[in-house]
């Protein structure tokens, strides 16, 4: 007869080999395709994620310049869409294999591939009808001969959620047990937030687990961060500036009332969570047509637009949060960060660097991190942070090499209810 297994140790169907996962994502900025890699491994309900490093790789001006002119509000033709959907799906095979060579020392076991979000049908209602992203993961699985999950929004779209923002399941893991009502944001091209009024961790089991919880984590997009930004640094600066580089623009002007007022009259900002919004909303026009006939000074235009973003996002979060961890492009801002905590006196409000999670790679991490739920077959959503009817198993899966293909949830693995960060030994 063996050895009984003692009551607080996990058995061994608890316990995952570790794989190792390069996660891709390409935001709302689409200005660079970051890779960040990783090793995770699940003992008992706590995944280890063991970062192995991240990398950022500009688009071609020429692909960037044909994927900006493409996007809305402007059409794009049926030759147009298959072009970039090849070229980005090219560029993002070419940042895998780096990720595997650089950051894997050559061996991975799988790629989580975002791929660029194109267009984000939302209703009037506010309910998403569909969601494109770009970039075929034939060319990874090519390139790296490994197996590669894509798709990962299509699926909550189809069981009636916003397919957005899909960072919560990390958050929600990451963050189980922080003290107080902490808030994970990200400031890319959109801003969104994933709020976790409980100390309990996450479940997106069925049944009892999930009912058991006194409060449940919430996720939205709040409205833009660097989207209207950059397009304003684009426009006033004729082309030579793509973003507000250290907030230097922003830093010399001030905040016009009048144009903040109209700003923010946006219904969007008054719709109940789950919602989310992108580009379709928030574009060049969309601005230039609130800026009445006389077009202000560009620090002006640069300070309101760093005032909307930071009340926008206080105004969600305001009432509730104790602690606030940030990440995206937008952290490297410092006006931007500045005028956020002043608009949260008494809050927290820190990067994820200082919690163990490069804020350049947070989201590149989160994508691998849902990649690794879709290999074992398990759920990559909370259903009620999307407003899905049901948490579901996230993506398409391209094999690899061989046919390779996830064993799925005949692995035995069971849901993680927490995430930890280690460092490379």
């Amino acid at each position: 007869m063996g050895k009984p297994i003692p009551r607080n140790q996990p058995s061994p169907a608890q316990i995952s080999p570790p794989l190792r996962v390069v996660g891709l994502m390409s935001g709302t900025s689409h200005d660079a395709v970051d890779a960040a890699a990783c090793e995770l491994r699940l003992v008992g309900d706590t995944l280890t994620l063991t970062p192995l490093g991240h990398l950022s790789v500009p688009f071609p001006p020429a692909l960037r310049s044909a994927l900006v002119t493409a996007l809305p509000p402007a059409g794009a033709t049926m030759e147009t869409v298959c072009r970039l959907d090849t070229g980005i799906g090219q560029v993002f095979a070419d940042v895998a294999a780096r990720a595997v060579a650089e950051l894997c020392a050559g061996r991975a076991d799988l790629v989580a591939s975002h791929g660029q979000t194109t267009f984000h049908w939302v209703s009037d209602g506010g309910a998403v009808l569909g969601t494109l992203q770009l970039g075929e993961p034939a060319w990874i699985a090519e390139a790296t001969g490994l197996p590669v999950v894509s798709g990962l929004r299509t699926r909550d779209v189809a069981a009636g959620g916003q397919g957005a923002p899909l960072v919560s399941l990390f958050d929600a893991l990451w963050l189980a047990g922080r003290p107080g009502t902490a808030v994970a944001l990200n400031l890319g091209g959109i801003a969104n937030v994933t709020v976790l009024p409980s100390t309990t961790p996450p479940s997106v089991e069925p049944g009892p687990p999930l009912v058991e919880l006194v409060e449940t984590p919430l996720a939205f997009d709040t409205g833009p961060a660097c989207a209207l930004l950059d397009a304003a640094t684009r426009h006033v600066t004729d082309g030579r500036l793509a973003f507000d580089a250290d907030g230097a623009l922003a830093a010399g002007g001030r905040v016009l009332p009048d144009l903040l007022d109209r700003l923010l009259s946006d219904p969007y900002y008054a719709r109940p969570a789950p919602k989310s919004t992108g580009k379709e909303h928030f574009h060049l026009r969309y601005l230039l047509d609130r800026l009445g006939p006389t077009p202000p000074a560009a620090e002006d235009l640069l300070a309101t637009l760093v005032a909307l973003t930071a009340r926008t996002v206080a105004d969600a979060v305001r009432h509730t949060a104790t602690e606030v961890v940030a990440s995206g492009g937008g952290t490297r801002n410092p006006v931007l960060m500045a005028a956020l905590r002043g608009e949260l006196p008494g809050v927290a409000v820190r990067t994820s660097d200082e919690l163990g999670i490069p804020s350049q790679a947070k989201e590149a991490l989160a994508f691998a991190l849902l990649g690794w739920h879709t290999w074992q077959g398990l759920p990559g959503v909370l259903p009620f942070t999307t407003g899905a009817r049901h948490a579901s198993v996230l993506g398409s899966v391209t094999p690899g090499l061989g046919g390779r293909f996830p064993p799925g949830r005949a692995a035995g693995v069971g849901q993680p209810r927490r995430l930890t960060v280690a460092h490379r030994a």
